[in-house]
């Protein structure tokens, strides 16, 4: 009878304590055990410092089950751009798991430091942190470029990330969602992990970020439309985003079965600053295999300064299918390359082989090529022979290029067993290319017809990460919106032809099917679209005016869709979305004042720039300032890499709010009729290879007269003015 009684308590506990283990989730907590979270949504806002968050975690071998709550973080913030603070903060353990948890709202959605053994699955970190993107569909603005090459400081950080982990050796990540973001699942020295089945897509920065991350294994993954810097037909950039980024010394990957389209790179890899101030180490022995890398803004895959394997590939309508600067010892075999610019480009690269890949209609399908000498300050080249050299073309098929290769500077290429169809020229080459070897080698075709053997972990339940991906095919897909690239689940109205100047605007409609309408329009008229109509492409002419004020605001009624900041909107609720687009011009007069003429204006505080009695070296008139100078100004046979920008300018505005943005390199004071607005005179406090933005609110109304000084030390310049009416 006590048996029977105590059977009784103990299946009666069983029962109760899961139930009983459910903890509502508050700001200070710290989870050291096992549980079950209490699902709800949880508004908390995390402290705005990273080295703080909402939630802590640590200890060891525990299994937190949030059970499908959200967290929800900068409750008062509306713009992602505002975003701040840390959901989850998990340190100092091994064996965690997180599961089933949403957060969105913050900078960082999970941080993990020193955990062994990390694993977080089935959960979603979308709608966090991403800025606030200053290019247009008319024009790049340089200060989204973003950079990467240095994280030893956590300097990745400031672009925020759905999950960043440090020193986190074997962790696994799996049927995770980020969308909607800047950044992904960034890692940091970390070794050994498992990240697969996840879908980290349509993002304005990098999907998979590595920086000194070795033998971790990327498999079945849909990363795609990580992408910023791109207007199809007018730029190709990328500004440094991309699908997959693998960064200094981060060697011995497998990347296998991922479907990485439509991103500034496919495939981001670089050797390390490292290796470029001593010749040695790289991003080496990583492969790079069965994945779909096509549509990039500017490279399917960029492997740089590094030794690896890229074997069986799809790179489809890239700049560059391969871009593989200073490789060496590279092997690039048996991809499929298609409507690139060039197939596969490398410069100075060194015993590299290319064989039994297929090429179809690129302008040109490899091109090697190398310089005529090296920078005299650079680490690399005085510690590393980096002539071109050593290649073996074999087994190749080109079909349909004006050129098959393009050779210059090449020392030593075998090329045999290649076929050749229908190419205008297959080889374009000149004196300075040397030993180019045709003769057959029938030793090099046994071995190079052998596949080397790849060991694929076995995982349960693989995804397919291409299914689906053929209805977005090709760059035109990607529309840059200013927080991100389009994920065509919500209603946009796109202008097809931004840089048409005929007058005539074509627009197309995109998003879920239902029906919508014209509600009214500004700056346009005579819209094609009729009541009745359910085309989604429609026509309007452009009103002729001093000023570009263009808004055309239309309605959707239909199926319910997520809008583009998450935000669930439901089936048949009226929803209007919109088009603006405005230019105000400001009639500058530009001059340009060399340094030799004048002592350095930022560490000369006496010097007056509104009372400059030297003869400039250029001016012009102008409506607008946007320029960007690449190694300084140079006018005849004379360069300027240090000048002076001296803009003054007049406009007449209609009264209203303006959003004054300006963009420069190195520093630039702004007057609006002789009131300074803008004093960015200290270029050290920017301590970022990044151009910065600045916007400030200015009420306007009449005419106005606008100065503008700008100063540049050297390397890269840019100045960029924009008047916005709010």
């Amino acid at each position: 009878m006590y048996k029977y009684i105590l059977t009784l308590f103990l299946l009666s506990f069983s029962f109760l304590t899961p139930g009983a283990q459910e903890v509502s989730l508050r700001s200070g907590l710290v989870i050291k055990k096992s549980v079950t979270i209490k699902r709800a949504t949880y508004k908390l806002d995390a402290a705005t410092a990273l080295d703080k968050s909402v939630i802590v975690v640590e200890g060891n071998n525990i299994v937190i089950d949030f059970n499908q709550a959200t967290l929800v973080g900068s409750n008062t913030k509306k713009a992602p751009n505002e975003f701040f603070g840390v959901a989850i903060y998990v340190r100092n353990g091994s064996n965690i798991t997180i599961k089933n948890l949403t957060a969105k709202g913050y900078k960082v959605a999970l941080y993990a430091t020193n955990v062994e053994g990390l694993t977080i699955e089935d959960c979603n970190f979308s709608y966090n942190y991403r800025q606030r993107l200053n290019s247009t569909q008319e024009k790049e603005d340089v200060s989204d470029w973003m950079s990467y090459h240095q994280n030893e400081k956590d300097q990745w950080l400031r672009y925020g990330a759905a999950m960043y982990l440090r020193g986190c050796h074997g962790a696994t990540v799996r049927n995770t969602t980020v969308t909607g973001g800047q950044n992904g699942l960034m890692m940091m020295e970390c070794n050994g992990g498992m990240i697969y089945n996840n879908d980290f897509s349509f993002n304005s920065g990098i999907g998979l970020g590595m920086y000194r991350s070795s033998g971790n294994k990327v498999l079945y993954n849909k990363i795609n439309f990580n992408v910023r810097g791109y207007s199809h037909g007018v730029y190709s950039r990328g500004q440094d985003s991309a699908g997959i980024l693998v960064y200094e010394q981060s060697s011995n990957n497998l990347f296998y079965k991922n479907s990485v389209t439509h991103s500034g790179d496919g495939f981001f890899l670089w050797a390390g600053q490292t290796t470029m101030d001593s010749g040695r180490g790289g991003s080496n022995d990583n492969i790079i295999q069965e994945n779909d890398f096509s549509y990039a803004a500017t490279n399917g895959i960029e492997a740089t300064f590094s030794r690896n394997r890229i074997t069986k590939n799809r790179l489809f309508e890239c700049n560059h299918g391969i871009w593989a600067g200073y490789s060496w010892g590279t092997v690039i075999n048996d991809n499929q390359f298609r409507n690139n610019r060039i197939g596969i480009a490398i410069e100075h690269g060194q015993s590299n082989i290319l064989h039994h890949n297929l090429f179809l209609n690129d302008k040109e399908a490899i091109r090697l090529w190398g310089r005529a000498e090296q920078p005299s300050d650079w680490g690399y080249a005085r510690h590393r022979q980096t002539g071109s050299k050593g290649y073996q073309l074999v087994a190749n098929s080109f079909n349909n290029h004006p050129v098959a290769v393009n050779l210059s500077r090449t020392d030593s290429l075998v090329f045999f067993e290649n076929r050749v169809t229908a190419c205008d020229t297959l080889f374009k080459l000149d004196s300075t290319v040397s030993n180019l070897d045709t003769t057959y080698n029938d030793q090099l075709i046994l071995q190079l017809s052998q596949d080397a053997e790849t060991s694929i972990p076995e995982i349960t339940n693989p995804q397919n990460p291409f299914q689906g991906g053929g209805r977005l095919a090709g760059r035109r897909q990607i529309r840059m919106t200013p927080w991100g690239p389009y994920d065509f689940r919500y209603p946009l109205l796109w202008n097809t032809n931004p840089i048409d100047t005929t007058g005539i605007m074509e627009f197309e409609v995109l998003g879920p099917k239902g029906k919508w309408r014209i509600v009214s329009v500004k700056g346009v008229d005579s819209p094609s679209k009729k009541a009745d109509s359910t085309s989604t492409r429609f026509t309007a002419r452009k009103v002729a005016a001093i000023r570009t004020d263009i808004e055309i605001v239309a309605e959707y009624v239909g199926a319910a869709f997520p809008d583009a900041f998450g935000a669930k909107i439901p089936a048949g609720r009226p929803y209007r979305f919109s088009l603006r687009k405005f230019f105000q011009p400001i009639d500058f007069k530009v001059a340009w004042y060399a340094f030799d003429s004048l002592s350095n204006p930022i560490k000369d505080t006496s010097i007056k720039l509104n009372a400059l009695k030297a003869k400039p070296f250029k001016t012009e008139e102008v409506n607008k300032l946007s320029y960007a100078w690449w190694g300084g100004i140079k006018t005849g046979t004379q360069p300027y890499t240090q000048f002076i920008t001296i803009a003054e300018g007049f406009t007449d505005v209609p009264q209203g709010t303006y959003e004054l943005s300006l963009t420069w390199d190195d520093a630039v004071r702004v007057y609006v009729d002789g009131k300074r607005v803008v004093n960015e005179w200290h270029p050290s406090k920017y301590s970022f290879d990044e151009s910065p933005n600045k916007k400030i609110k200015l009420q306007l109304g009449g005419k106005h007269r606008i100065r503008v000084e700008h100063v540049e030390l050297g390397g890269f310049a840019t100045l960029d003015l924009k008047l916005t009416k709010l």
